[in-house]
Formats: C-alpha cells, structure tokens, sequence
C-alpha cells in the first residue's frame, strides 16, 4: 500500500539537498564557533556566511537575524522581551494563534498582570482589522501586537501589510507568527514594516529544531537563557553549526523555486478541492481554505457533513497521513481551538481534517484519497 503524506503544514521532507551539506558540515566543520583557532573561525564564518545569506531573502541585515531552535523558541524569546525589557504592558493578539504564542501570552498576564484583548474574529476565522484599529487607538499604553501571518489550521492569510501599517500608525510593535509563511510566500521587511518574525526550518524541507527570528535594528533584546555571548548576546548556548547551514540551503531552494511551486502546489490544492465537492455536496472549507486568494496555497481544511470519531485513525489504516488541526500539541486529540472560536457548537462536533501539501504531493496521490473517499461515502 502507497503511503501518502498530506500533513505538510506538521512538517516536511527533508530535501537531498540539505542532507548533503549538514553531512559535509559534520565532516569538514566540527570546530566550535566561539573558538578563536582556526577551526573556530571557520565555523563562525560559516555561520555568519548563512546568516547573511538568510537575511537577503527578507531584505534586511545579518545582525537582525537570531538563530533559535525553532518556533516557538522565537516566539518564546519575543513576546518575553516585550514584556520585561520592551516596556510593553498590553498585547493585542487572537483566539486563533498557535499556542506558542497563546499559551506564552497567557503566563505573562498571570505573570506579570499585563492587559490581553484579543481581536475580534468573523465566521470565516478572519481577524477584524476595524477591531484591531478600535484597541490599538484607545490607549496611549505600550503596546505589542501578535498575529499570524498564516493561521497553521485553517490557512487563512492575515493582510499583514494591512496590519503593519496600522501597528506602526499607533506606535506599537508588530510581532508576527511567519512559521507557515517562510519558503511558501515572499516576505520584504524593508517594504513591509513588521518588528519581530518567525522561523522554523521543519516546514521548508529541513530539520527539526532549528530556526530563526529577526528583530528589527534597535530593538534591543535580552536573552531568556544565561551563559554566553552567542547570537550578539541574545541567545546563549553554541551555535547549531551543521543545522544553521543545512537550513540556509533549504531557504536558498525553496526562495528559488517559489513560484514553480506555488503555480503547482495551488493546482494540487484544486483537484482535491474538486475530487471531494463531487462527492461530498456539501461539504464546507473551514476559514477561507477554500479561496486561493485568502487562504494559504499549502493548507485545506475540511468540515464533513457527518461525525466520524475514527475517521483520522481509519485514514490513517489506510496510510493516509492528514491531521484534525495542530500537530503542536504532544499528540493530543483534543478538538480545535481555532475551529472553536468562529462555528457554532453543532458545526464543531462534524469532523474536520486538515490536508496540508508539498512540491512532493502528486497527483495520483490526490486521486487515490478521493477515490478513498469515494469508497467512504458508499
């Protein structure tokens, strides 16, 4: 039986490619960064080689990218900063965010009894920019905004242009969970004037626990762990040679390649589209999963008609990889948070699946699950 694998939004393959130069890295450049000998100086120019080739993909400079494990450890990293060392006392963000951010968000007003208010969100699991207006002008308290330029769940795109322009109307800073935008959409931070983004190499084709986050010049941040001066004193700890490298070329490709990608991934995302309407008549796309332009081309997220509590583990019976929502959560079956906030109690109960896809996705896979579902129905 055909393994196929539609929960690309959870991770991704890892290219060729990108083996190569870790394994090339892991042979050649074993010294440690912080060493002053000449092992050392060629692992610390390799690492700020990439570096400065990762920030020339957003049009910004080498020092405003931070290498972090990932994620979430980013958003970690940011959204504390704000808070002790940025003079934020108010954070404006969503229900719907990954819980990287929420659950950071929630320890810090417990915390440190900062003020939360999260943006209204309308049926179709879109932030309300008249919302956000209405919070950000009725106070004069410093204030940081974190929202998600694509919703990991339903796919929903954030008019992040939109909402950069409005933080920096309003004089507060713009933090931006970009982890299921980087290597799927170009991002120019010198055009638009985010603060803070996020990065996780895992969704562009590389390893697990490596990442980045850029903090725009004169922001000055303080680390969260304690014990040397790496990443210009942000981030202790020896740098991850061999991963920072191998995630350079992952970027590098998937920068490269992007429109190819988007024009063939987009065509992928149609045929399933079409192949489960014909079946399911009324089927529904939960958010906007279902339009091409507001939602990401990668993700599709599907409400059936029906409630089938097994139907993830049959799928997956079947070798079907697909998830219910996040992956984010240590295995958790819970329902969705992010389908909780905007469909009623009756429409949440109907099992949803998240399809999420790749430049590895094919066509005949696609009409494989369909005509899985085919066979469902009858």
């Amino acid at each position: 039986m055909k393994a196929i694998y539609l929960d690309n939004a959870a991770t991704t393959p890892m290219l060729p490619e990108v083996i190569e130069v870790m394994h090339t890295s892991m042979q050649n450049n074993f010294g440690n960064p912080s060493s002053i000998h000449q092992f050392g100086r060629k692992a610390k120019a390799a690492v700020e080689t990439a570096r400065k080739n990762i920030a020339k993909h957003f049009n910004v400079s080498a020092r405003e990218i931070i290498f972090t494990a990932g994620g979430t450890e980013a958003d970690n990293l940011i959204l504390y900063n704000a808070v002790l060392n940025l003079g934020v006392t108010r954070i404006v963000t969503s229900k719907i965010e990954h819980h990287a951010v929420l659950r950071t968000v929630q320890y810090l007003q417990k915390q440190y009894n900062i003020k939360v208010d999260f943006v209204d969100i309308d049926e179709n699991g879109a932030v309300s920019l008249g919302s956000l207006e209405n919070v950000l002008k009725e106070t004069s308290e410093k204030m940081l905004v974190s929202l998600m330029y694509i919703n990991n769940e339903i796919g929903n795109l954030l008019p992040i242009h939109k909402v950069a322009l409005l933080c920096k109307t309003y004089n507060a800073y713009f933090h931006s969970d970009t982890v299921q935008a980087i290597g799927h959409y170009q991002i120019d931070l010198k055009e638009i004037p985010l603060d803070f983004i996020v990065a996780s190499a895992h969704k562009f084709h590389y390893l697990k626990g490596v990442g980045f986050a850029f903090v725009r010049a004169g922001i000055a941040l303080q680390p969260m762990l304690y014990g040397g001066e790496q990443e210009k004193g942000v981030r202790s700890g020896t740098e991850n040679v061999h991963a920072i490298l191998g995630m350079e070329k992952a970027l590098a490709i998937a920068v490269k390649n992007i429109d190819n990608d988007t024009t063939y991934i987009k065509f992928i995302k149609a045929e399933l589209i079409n192949g489960l309407s014909k079946i399911f008549y009324d089927i529904k796309f939960n958010g906007l999963s279902g339009d091409s332009e507001k939602s990401s081309y990668t993700i599709l997220n599907i409400r059936f008609p029906f409630t089938d509590k097994m139907m993830l583990f049959n799928l997956d019976l079947q070798a079907i990889a697909v998830s219910g929502g996040s992956a984010c959560q240590s295995g958790s079956v819970k329902g969705s948070h992010v389908l909780e906030v905007f469909l009623n109690e009756k429409e949440v109960e109907k099992t949803s699946i998240r399809f999420s896809f790749s430049k590895f996705t094919t066509v005949e896979e696609v009409e494989m699950v369909v005509d899985i579902f085919r066979k469902y129905k009858n």
